[in-house]
């Protein structure tokens, strides 16, 4: 079958009614994180894994899997879109990515023109959106065959890569981040050891035989550690609204925009491939690049729409990007991308090179769903802008209880464990104070899923070898990964005792 067989069948799997449902509540809700500050979308999909497990109760495990991720990769890209309505309209990003876009879309909205930004932003989004399902479609298939030739030391090697590549751009301190990144991979070792059966960190704990639920520390780090630093820090939207008054961009306005939205898309798209680089990274970028070949680059952080149109291109492409190393290579590059490697997961399903021919169904119709979600955020952006900028509205003593009922429901309805709500609550403390003190939460994630495999694909490349370490280094593609994963360390610390800015990633 050729890779335009495999789409259509995909595209005739995203259209059965339930999924297109499920697509639908995925963007619809991907929206609404993006636009309430402080959530973000690792948060949204880590709180709506145990939620999709719920709904998708009544179909067989193939087809549940299936709609699950729809939902999922939906708020994932949905958050995207939604980010931008905070930074114009109240000069507060919706999620990390969209900082860069305060710079000239709030500018925009205080000079009445908020309507064009938020427009001009959508129609960037949905570009970026297809440009990226395009490179998607065709760079997968040949990432999968190449990584099907991976042995057990090649694969040790990509993960240490993927966890060094998110600890080297993760938050501000790249020690934190290296630290957190061990601090997960001491978590996944909780547990009976497969090997040898021996009891590791358990503490004759009966609930801790089978090792921490990804699923009760994703939700309890983000969701619930958002709620108790919105109460303990008493964080409220105390911007002022900006008025929106003409929603559609003028002529000029898209002839502008056009060019910008085009590079920032294909920029994005390849920054998003690369492990740990983010959105955030991707919408800086392209913010820069606008600025450096623009004839008049004083008009940027004074309301110039290109301001708006790239880093919003460049952020929603960069997710895209993200999918890639996620479905081909079974790495996440992201920390929302982790969490939704932790969803196949439990539905025992492992992304990598064999799942597209293991799982096809899955693969091309969660590929499929991209381009109807996609579509049906810019019918939902366009016209709804007036009614997300009344979500930003909602206060925090009803969204704090919503999003504590939704924790608790979720995890119990998975785990049907008490000791799990305990522990959701512990994670929410402990993720509160680890990111009041710049401590970030992906590389904690990304540890503890990771983890296992690591250890895994270590063992068996330690038994191919009879112990010999110096298997990594024999392998050609081993040592090429571990030399990327050692030059992503060394080279911004190189930068930075040379007295460079070196831009760094908090990718929620």
């Amino acid at each position: 079958m050729s890779t335009i067989d495999y789409v259509l069948h995909g595209l005739g799997t995203a259209m059965q009614w339930h999924n297109v449902v499920f697509v639908f509540l995925g963007v619809l809700i991907g929206t609404v994180v993006g636009v309430l500050p402080g959530i973000g979308p690792m948060s949204g999909v880590a709180l709506l894994i145990p939620i999709t497990a719920t709904m998708t109760a009544g179909l067989g495990p193939e087809e549940a899997a299936t709609s699950s991720i729809i939902l999922l990769a939906g708020v994932y890209y949905g958050a995207m879109y939604g980010g931008s309505t905070t930074s114009i309209l109240l000069n507060t990003p919706g999620e990390s990515s969209s900082v860069v876009t305060t710079l000239d879309g709030y500018q925009m909205a205080k000079q009445g023109r908020a309507g064009a930004a938020l427009a001009i932003s959508a129609i960037g989004s949905f570009a970026a959106g297809i440009i990226s399902l395009i490179g998607l479609i065709f760079l997968a298939r040949p990432l999968s065959a190449v990584a099907i030739k991976f042995g057990p030391a090649e694969y040790f090697s990509l993960m240490v890569l993927g966890l060094l590549a998110i600890s080297g751009l993760a938050g501000k301190s790249m020690v934190k981040a290296l630290m957190m990144t061990a601090f997960g991979l001491l978590l996944a070792t909780i547990g009976i050891d497969n090997v040898s059966g021996v009891e590791r960190f358990t503490f004759n704990i009966p609930e801790l035989y089978q090792g921490l639920e990804f699923l009760t520390v994703a939700v309890g780090t983000f969701a619930v550690g958002e709620v108790f630093k919105t109460i303990l820090q008493r964080e409220g939207n105390d911007g002022e609204l900006a008025k929106i008054n003409r929603i559609l961009p003028t002529k000029k306005d898209l002839k502008d925009s056009a060019a910008p939205i085009a590079r920032g898309s294909v920029l994005g798209f390849f920054i998003g491939l690369l492990p740990g680089a983010g959105a955030i990274l991707a919408s800086f970028f392209a913010y820069i690049v606008e600025k450096k070949i623009s004839k008049n680059p004083e008009r940027f952080g004074k309301g110039a729409i290109e301001g708006v149109a790239s880093p919003e291109a460049a952020n929603n492409a960069a997710s895209g990007g993200a999918m890639i190393p996620l479905l081909t290579l079974g790495i996440p590059s992201s920390g929302t991308t982790a969490i939704l490697m932790g969803a196949f997961i439990m539905y025992n399903v492992q992304p990598g090179p064999l799942l597209f021919q293991d799982h096809p169904q899955l693969a091309w119709g969660v590929i499929a769903s991209m381009f109807v979600g996609n579509l049906m955020l810019l019918i939902l952006n366009m016209p709804l802008v007036k009614v997300f900028a009344k979500v930003i509205e909602t206060p925090t003593k009803y969204l704090i209880p919503l999003i504590i009922v939704f924790s608790v429901f979720g995890v119990y309805a998975v785990q049907y464990s008490t000791f799990d709500l305990l522990l959701i609550m512990g994670c929410g403390l402990v993720g509160y104070f680890l990111s009041k003190n710049d401590y970030p939460l992906a590389p904690l994630v990304l540890g503890l899923i990771l983890g296992p495999m690591l250890e895994n694909n270590m063992r068996r490349a330690l038994t191919i070898s009879n112990g010999d370490f110096m298997i990594f280094l024999q392998k050609p593609v081993s040592l090429a990964f571990l030399i990327i994963g050692f030059l992503w360390l060394t080279i911004p610390l190189i930068l930075k005792m040379r007295g460079k800015n070196v831009l760094v990633n908090e990718e929620a």
